[in-house]
């Protein structure tokens, strides 16, 4: 089978970036699969995870100004650019299936050309951020966008949303739930000896890292042994920002900012707890490679990601933005190891629910009935 995979790029660490080498590998190492990832915006650079020698890659060149929305004239000039070269690429190479896998332009012309193709179009970001938009538009132009990328959504063959919970906010009936699959389940588990608290992601405001601090401030108080590690890169202002605040509070030694790491799976085996204060999420590949490690979960109940993936036996949720009842749950985990110990035992039963083999066979069976 011939799959297209679109994206922006692939040379800057993400949980998109990460799961298409993760799809595209497993479906590489099928020798009757034929494997294409076209991107924007690569700009000569090296992807930045392992992709299967066998995978065709071609970067289109359009470049678009990231700085500034798709709909800037700046960038909507290079719009008929884009269009030309995609239809001339899937003309060369007639595949069975296009996926557009970032929310990038091309999200909203794809349906409309090389119509015979199937389509179909992930979202990795929870629609629940546009409620208040929907119900509240700031602009007759912001009014009539939504509704026209609600009719683009009805274009497509299939939307694939991560949990059931995002297929209400679709107006289309042609969603079709595939959650993300672990990126590895290690044979060995955390032992649940060292007191870190681990937390990783794009250093972004989204993920409510300062948050995470605030709570530490109280957590630390009652208990100032344990360590709170976190991991990833963003803009430098943001992490001086955060580093500021730490400084602020007095908790440099047990608060640590470690930049990014290719090396995740280790650091979860390093640590006894998994926090994650995010404003939202859709559902977290990385609180599946937390529980895959044998790491409990302290989680803000946020829309609509952790709730797919946390249960009581294996973590805790928290009501959002409650920084006390989190603080009193990484309490409740850090002071009785018995609990911690149950706890961690279920999340490796969890996350075997969600191996590469199991997601996959939804995708295949996904492209096998649209190539009908």
């Amino acid at each position: 089978m011939k799959i297209v995979f679109l994206i922006d790029q692939v040379y800057l660490h993400g949980g998109i970036e990460r799961v298409l080498s993760i799809k595209a590998n497993y479906l590489a190492k099928n020798a009757a699969n034929d494997i294409h990832i076209i991107t924007t915006e690569q700009q000569q650079n090296s992807p930045c995870y392992d992709f299967n020698s066998a995978i065709h890659f071609l970067d289109l060149g359009i470049n678009y100004t990231r700085n500034k929305s798709y709909f800037h004239p700046k960038n909507l000039l290079k719009l008929p650019k884009h269009i030309s070269k995609i239809k001339h690429v899937l003309k060369q190479i007639q595949p069975d299936v296009v996926v557009v896998c970032s929310h990038s332009t091309d999200t909203y012309f794809m349906p409309f050309i090389a119509k015979h193709i199937p389509k179909v179009k992930e979202f990795h970001y929870s629609k629940s951020i546009e409620v208040k938009k929907r119900k509240n538009p700031k602009s007759t132009f912001k009014k009539q966008f939504l509704k026209f990328a609600d009719y683009v959504e009805t274009k497509y063959d299939s939307l694939v949303v991560l949990n059931k919970d995002e297929q209400a906010y679709y107006a289309s009936s042609n969603t079709t739930v595939i959650p993300n699959p672990l990126t590895f389940f290690p044979e060995t588990k955390t032992t649940l000896e060292k007191k870190i608290v681990i937390a990783a992601g794009r250093i972004a405001q989204v993920k409510g890292f300062d948050l995470l601090i605030d709570i530490w401030t109280l957590f630390a108080q009652q208990d100032p042994q344990w360590q709170l590690h976190i991991y990833g890169d963003g803009p430098k202002e943001y992490v001086a920002s955060l580093q500021k605040q730490i400084d602020a509070n007095n908790l440099s030694e047990v608060v640590l900012l470690k930049g990014s790491t290719t090396q995740v799976k280790e650091k979860m085996l390093d640590a006894s707890i998994y926090a994650m204060t995010s404003h939202n999420e859709c559902f977290p590949l990385v609180l599946l490679e937390a529980q895959a490690c044998g790491l409990p979960i302290v989680a803000y109940n946020c829309p609509h990601g952790p709730s797919n993936i946390v249960s009581k036996e294996n973590g805790i949720l928290v009501e959002h933005y409650n920084k006390e009842q989190f603080a009193e749950a990484l309490l409740q985990l850090s002071r009785n190891k018995d609990l911690l110990q149950s706890m961690s035992t279920e999340a490796v039963e969890n996350a075997k629910k969600y191996t590469i083999e199991k997601v996959m066979s939804k995708w295949i069976n996904l492209f096998t009935t649209l190539k009908k």
